[in-house]
Parts: structure tokens; sequence; C-alpha cells
């Protein structure tokens, strides 16, 4: 990614799969004013559980540690840097021994993990998000769609009671890490999508229009044809009501109303002597 550290992690997640790009948003349960991206990277690298970037949103650090084109490995594993709460050894797994890889983390053509220095339980889109528009761009110029298929995020407490839905996670696009199919990751917590490239929310208001509405090309043409036949009534309709006409040329007249119509709905612009 333009403007990141570069920091590269290695043995990473392998080669990917196939299928519709996605971008996966985790936090890692960390205060970004104590700790930087860099840091938090290279504790990542050490525990062999990378994932693709790493980004403080209150400094706009982003450092990246797999090539977008290859797997990473944060998917599955511990949540946070602090790893040592669920059992696992000093190295981040049980018994020392990194598990077999989470199959989501090669799941589409890109499956792009995102690291943010947060906490779950304080939704980091309430705070600065200093970088995010080059992320997103970035992301965007990959082909990974802006929408977000399973919706916003649920709250840290509730997370573990949120589908995981294949169907969802097949259309691509932006998920949350509690969102991720045979994962039971609770961030990063609810935030708030738009902030991350979600279409915003159809507004249910009316604005209001300066001056007339602009004829769309249908229109013009509809309303030539309504006023040569408005034209042709009034003149048989005079005619018809003229005192000077006799009771024989009234069926006449009409028959000539009705033709006249004809004509106009079919050549507007010579019924109206244009």
């Amino acid at each position: 990614m333009p403007g990141a550290r570069c920091l590269r992690a290695r043995p990473d997640g392998g080669t990917l799969r196939g299928g519709a790009p996605r971008v996966v948003w985790q936090a890692l349960g960390a205060d970004p004013r104590l700790i930087s991206a860099s840091s938090a990277a290279e504790r990542l690298i050490q525990e062999r559980r990378p994932p693709h970037l790493v980004w403080n949103p209150l400094s706009g650090d982003v450092v990246q540690l797999v090539p977008v084109v290859r797997a990473a490995c944060a998917l599955g594993g511990p949540e946070g840097l602090d790893y040592r709460t669920g059992g696992y050894g000093t190295d981040g797994f049980a018994g020392g021994a990194a598990p077999g890889p989470h199959p989501a983390n090669r799941e589409g053509r890109l499956c792009v993990q995102i690291g943010v220095v947060a906490w779950a339980w304080e939704p980091f889109t309430d705070g600065p998000l200093h970088g995010v528009a080059g992320l997103l761009g970035w992301l965007a110029s990959w082909g990974v769609p802006s929408r977000w298929p399973a919706g916003r995020p649920a709250p840290i407490a509730a997370a573990g009671t949120g589908a995981r839905s294949r169907a969802q996670w097949a259309l691509g696009g932006h998920f949350g890490a509690s969102q991720v199919p045979g994962w039971d990751a609770a961030g990063p917590g609810a935030i708030d999508i738009e902030l991350l490239g979600a279409p915003a929310a159809a507004q249910a208001t009316c604005t209001a229009i300066d001056g007339p509405h602009p004829a769309r090309p249908g229109w013009a043409c509809r309303a030539l044809r309504e006023g040569a036949l408005s034209h042709t009534r009034r003149v048989v309709l005079e005619r018809l009501l003229d005192p000077d006409i006799d009771d024989d040329a009234a069926p006449a007249a009409v028959a000539s109303l009705a033709n006249a119509g004809q004509r106009a709905l079919s050549d507007p612009v010579r019924a109206t002597g244009a």
C-alpha cells in the first residue's frame, strides 16, 4: 500500500483460492494512544498471525505485513494483542504450536485483513480516523466493493449471538471480524460503517427544487401532441357551436374531430401548423 511502512511477515497464509474480494476489520484490543502500529505489527509477526495491514486511526500510521495478493493469517485465531487471556501459550497458541490456518484466510481472490489498534468495546469510528481515506481508496483500487453485506457489526456484548452467513460472506465487500463464518470473534464492535465506505442510508426528506422541473425526453413530444389535439378540438367545437351551422353538417364535424385527433397524435407538428 502506498505510504505504508513494510514489515514482511514470513511465512504468510499462502495462495488465495479465488472468489469475491473482501476486507475484514478487526480490533486488536489495544489503546491507540499507547501502542503504535509498528509495535502491534511486530508482535503479530512474532505470534505468527499477521494481518495484511495494521492501522492506528489516531496517528494515521499504517504498516503492511503481507502482500495483498497473498493470504494473511489473522482470521480464526486470537483477536487481540493480549492473547494470554484465552488459554494460549507464550507465543499465542495453545501448547506453543500454531494451529492450522483458518480456511477463511484464503477465501476470495482478495481477503484483506486490517488489524486496527483499538478496543472492540469502544468502536474506533467514534474517534479520529486519520488515514481512512487512503485506506478506502486503496481497497477500492483493488476492486473491493464498498458494500457491507452483513450490515453493521454487532456490539461486543451481542457479537456471540450474531449470524455468520456464508451466503453474505460469498458476496464479498466489507465485514467485521464478528461476521466471519466459522470464527467466534467479538470485535470490532458497533462501528459506523458509513464512515468506512458503506453507502449512506436513504433519507426520507424532500429537497426543494428552484425553478421548473427539467423536461424529460418523452415529455416534450407528449405535450406537443396534447397541444395539437386541444387545438383541433377547439376548432371543431367552435364549428359545432356556430349558430350558422346546419344539422346535416354536425355529424360530419364530429367525424372531422375524430380524424383530426388521430392526425394530431401521429403528427403533432403538422396538426398545429408549426
